[in-house]
């Protein structure tokens, strides 16, 4: 029998990537003083979401998680908020229409900001500083006093989440997210891309059936649901003082809500079944995601599905595969196999980013050949065990940054320190983010005509 479970009971269990706060009463103060803030969303948008998700892992919709790496106080700026979501939302209706399904929208934002690292250290030269763990545990300038942990920082990113809620609300449902004007945008980038005559048969098809619609007297001042759309946000789970301080008791149904981000998830580093986050993470009732890196074996991941979702309860969770584009074949199949023997019910997501990131000319990137050949490696891996490809989750941005290579304009490695911005990896820039939706949208298309191709059941 399970232990019972609070939102505190996290702290009895062994923890990995916390920072070392110098000041344990300031912590404590911050944390306390988080717990009376208004909650940033609500359960029953999580609700919502978990609903949504559930028609993802019964193969009737595709899921679009992106955003930051990490978040950053110094460049919250409206304009790169609005810059992202219009990528974000040209990304889901080329998506949309190629999957014949609905696109379920996650952000990697409001919330984005702590980071595990490989190392609790960071070395320049001669001079060794703790490792820059995200705006809202330290400050990314090396020098001693800006890597000390500053729970202060927890209420910063607090309000800065606030407000980029409240902005990205507006916008999904005040009129930006117009269909019409979303696909004007995209085909602006299709004139621009050197690759946009692949892209551009796909796009017409598009204009066409706008067309159709509009004809038929369909259009977004007769239909609500044409000039809005349903957007949730989403962040790593890590630094549980913070997250407990938003957990909250949803007054209609009793059950506990993280009241950070209407989705939650667990790194790769810290899945561990004992540890604290997985503990943290099997009380709330949001929909959640479980990285799945190289090594993670069949049984442990069972072991883990049982503690995260012993109900089995469509949408609740989230796989999400990261494993470098050589290792798909040699580590995917057999945990599909593991979770469709099981009768587990889950939403498999693809993350191409995380297993694919080099070092050339000084800088971390990501090239964009391997991206594409992850998610490739994904699609293939369900096509050929008749299972669902649910889903894809990348790290990007709607600004025109030079941090992966490759894509339609071949970015090389000598333009990385043009526009190198991130704060901690490399991020596909707005073209290439599009790129690689017109390209997912491919193998949607493969998946949708083989269900097509389907033979029809015959009742006798």
């Amino acid at each position: 029998m399970a232990e019972k479970w609070t939102p505190d009971s996290w702290r009895s269990k062994p923890i990995v990537q916390v920072p070392d706060y110098p000041d344990k009463e300031a912590l404590a103060e911050v944390e306390g003083r988080l717990s009376t803030y208004p909650p940033l969303v609500f359960a029953g948008e999580a609700r919502d979401l978990k609903r949504q998700l559930a028609n993802v892992a019964a193969g009737k919709g595709f899921l679009l998680q992106g955003g930051d790496c990490a978040e950053s106080f110094a460049e919250h700026h409206p304009d790169h908020i609005r810059d992202f979501f219009r990528v974000f939302l040209q990304m889901a209706v080329v998506l949309t229409y190629a999957a014949s399904q609905p696109v379920v929208k996650v952000g990697r934002i409001a919330g984005q900001f702590a980071k595990p690292r490989s190392s609790n250290t960071e070395k320049k030269g001669d001079v060794e500083l703790p490792s820059y763990r995200g705006d809202i545990i330290n400050d990314i300038a090396f020098t001693p006093e800006s890597r000390i942990p500053d729970p202060n920082r927890m209420s910063m990113a607090y309000r800065q989440s606030a407000a980029t809620l409240n902005l990205l609300r507006a916008f999904a449902q005040g009129g930006f997210a117009n269909l019409d004007q979303v696909h004007q945008w995209m085909l602006g980038f299709i004139s621009d891309s050197p690759q946009g005559h692949r892209y551009k048969e796909l796009a017409d098809r598009i204009t066409e059936s706008l067309a159709f619609m509009r004809a038929c007297g369909v259009d977004s001042s007769s239909v609500p649901q044409l000039r809005s759309t349903d957007f949730f946000t989403s962040h790593e789970a890590l630094l549980l003082g913070y997250e407990q301080a938003f957990t909250r008791v949803d007054s209609t149904s009793g059950d506990w809500y993280a009241t950070s981000g209407h989705m939650l998830w667990i790194g790769d580093r810290t899945r561990q079944p004992d540890h604290a986050h997985v503990e943290f993470f099997r009380g709330i009732k949001n929909p959640i995601g479980l990285k799945c890196g190289p090594s993670m074996t069949p049984d442990g991941l069972l072991e883990l599905i049982d503690i995260l979702n012993p109900e089995n309860e469509p949408g609740r969770l989230t796989l999400i595969a990261r494993f470098g584009a050589d290792k798909v074949f040699d580590h995917l199949p057999q945990l599909v196999r593991a979770v469709e023997r099981e009768g587990k019910v889950v939403v498999w997501s693809c993350d191409p980013m995380h297993g694919n990131t080099v070092t050339a000319g000084g800088y971390k990137t990501r090239p964009f050949d391997r991206i594409l050949k992850e998610v490739e490696a994904f699609f293939a891996v369900h096509r050929a065990e008749g299972t669902h490809a649910g889903g894809v989750h990348v790290e990007m941005t709607g600004r025109n940054v030079t941090e992966c290579t490759g894509g339609a304009h071949a970015l090389t490695a000598e333009q990385l320190g043009d526009r190198y911005h991130t704060h901690c990896d490399p991020r596909l820039n707005a073209d290439q983010a599009l790129e690689l939706a017109f390209l997912i949208a491919e193998n949607l298309k493969k998946e949708r005509d083989g269900r097509r191709s389907e033979p029809l059941a015959v009742n006798a």
